[in-house]
């Protein structure tokens, strides 16, 4: 059996790339987020489709990779962002992700992997025949020959999924108007990548992989894009100086602030380098640096929230809630109450720990979690506001509301068990309390089946 097992196993492993973001780590930013949308939808109405239909999200892992999920999601893992060197290039791999999306991918990935599950189980059988009348060789000759016919079905199938949504990029970045120079920059920088591991660019080698050879990729589409008529065109210049502000945020975020340091040294004085250093300076505790960068930003441009919104993060992770106050609210004026940003001013009001603020963080969060549920923080911060007020069964409520998001199924199941019992029979939330008991329930059987 062993065989067969090494065969599934490498099938969920194909499978695993399909999963939903939402088991991985997902960093939430209202300026990438907002960037990422303007750079995608484009690319959506070039598909026929309406802008902002498809939502993409930034993932916390360095490898360079991006999928896409049922719902019409797309997730760009935070490696492929640091080696992107322009816009034009994560446009290319947005472009092929949407290619996906049009194509039904995300869902047909498991069409592909049930042909390839049926072929290896119809040949175990032939083989556990084989076996039973005797001819035991014979039996594990077929059954390999089987589980070896199933892994080639699935990668073809893989395979001609890659190759449909290259074709489809072209279609979109040139109905977008985007040149497709950065999609072939990109595939390079992947056929450099495969020359470092020494794969083969051997095209009979392409058999085992689940993408075909960025080689052969560069020579199918090259064609096509230069035919564009906006292959010459340059990159949209508001749209790149936005990317170069997120990449360098990204790094400083990420890096260490002596690895940040040395990549934006203190001579250099653009934003993005100025970005950079406020967050290296931020985490090496130096406050007064941190905010002197955050400073120079504003002092560039005065009515940009999302410096605001690092001053008023520096600030409040600094210990001075109430000095975060200013440019945090100027921030989400600006924004008109960004749900992501919105959340850090309502943390900063319940930090004052002043009981006159409390009215302000209700409206502020209230605000937040109507534009985007998804967000386990403002759940939370909105849960001890209503704590703090005495208002406990809206906070049991908002902690299940935080949890259930969070994964923490049971913890969700018991608050919403406890606020449903203390609501008003038949309120809003009395029924948002017995929707989230009864999504839980089910998470926790299933877990429990699992085990």
């Amino acid at each position: 059996m062993r065989p067969i097992l090494a065969f599934l196993s490498s099938l969920v492993l194909l499978l695993a790339s399909t999963v939903p973001a939402a088991a991985q780590s997902i960093l939430r930013d209202a300026e990438t987020e907002a960037l990422f949308q303007d750079m995608l939808d484009p690319l959506v109405e070039a598909a026929g489709m309406d802008a902002g239909s498809v939502k993409v999200y930034l993932v916390n892992d360095n490898s360079i990779n991006a999928f896409v999920a049922t719902g019409q999601r797309m997730y760009i893992h935070t490696g492929l962002i640091a080696e992107s060197d322009n816009a034009l290039q994560v446009q290319g791999v947005m472009a092929h992700e949407l290619g996906h999306i049009v194509g039904g991918h995300s869902l047909r990935i498991y069409e592909g992997a049930s042909n390839a599950m049926r072929i290896s189980l119809l040949t175990t059988l032939a083989g556990i025949a084989a076996a039973l009348a005797g001819g035991g060789e014979a039996a594990m000759a077929a059954m390999a020959l089987g589980q070896q016919a199933a892994m080639s079905n699935f990668l073809s199938f893989s395979r001609t999924q890659e190759s449909s949504a290259d074709a489809a990029s072209v279609r979109f970045l040139d109905g977008a108007g985007i040149s497709g120079r950065g999609s072939l920059e990109f595939f390079g920088k992947l056929q450099n990548y495969e020359f470092m591991r020494g794969i083969s660019q051997n095209q009979n080698q392409e058999y085992g992989r689940t993408h075909p050879l960025s080689g052969n990729r560069i020579a199918a589409l090259r064609g096509d894009f230069e035919q564009s008529a906006a292959w010459e065109r340059p990159g949209d210049a508001s749209i790149e100086e936005r990317f170069q502000r997120v990449k360098a945020k990204l790094y400083g975020y990420q890096a260490t602030p002596e690895r940040t340091l040395a990549a934006f040294p203190t001579y250099m004085t653009s934003i993005p380098a100025r970005y950079a250093r406020a967050y290296a300076y931020h985490h090496d505790a130096q406050m007064d640096l941190a905010t002197a960068e955050a400073d120079a930003l504003i002092a560039a441009e005065p009515d940009n929230p999302y410096f605001l919104e690092l001053k008023g993060q520096i600030l409040l992770e600094s210990g001075h809630p109430e000095a975060s106050l200013a440019p945090l609210r100027r921030a989400v004026e600006l924004t008109n109450s960004d749900p992501l940003i919105a959340p850090t001013l309502g943390h900063a009001l319940v930090a004052t720990e002043n009981p006159a603020y409390l009215e302000e963080a209700e409206r502020v969060l209230r605000a937040a979690v109507g534009k985007d549920r998804q967000n386990p923080f403002a759940w939370y911060q909105l849960g001890v506001v209503y704590g703090m007020r005495g208002d406990f069964p809206r906070a049991q409520l908002a902690s299940a509301e935080q949890q259930v998001l969070s994964g923490n199924f049971r913890g969700a199941f018991a608050n919403a068990g406890a606020a449903e019992s203390a609501l008003p029979a038949g309120s809003p939330d009395w029924i948002r309390a017995q929707d989230i008991g009864r999504e839980a329930r089910v998470a926790i059987e299933r877990e429990e089946d699992r085990d």
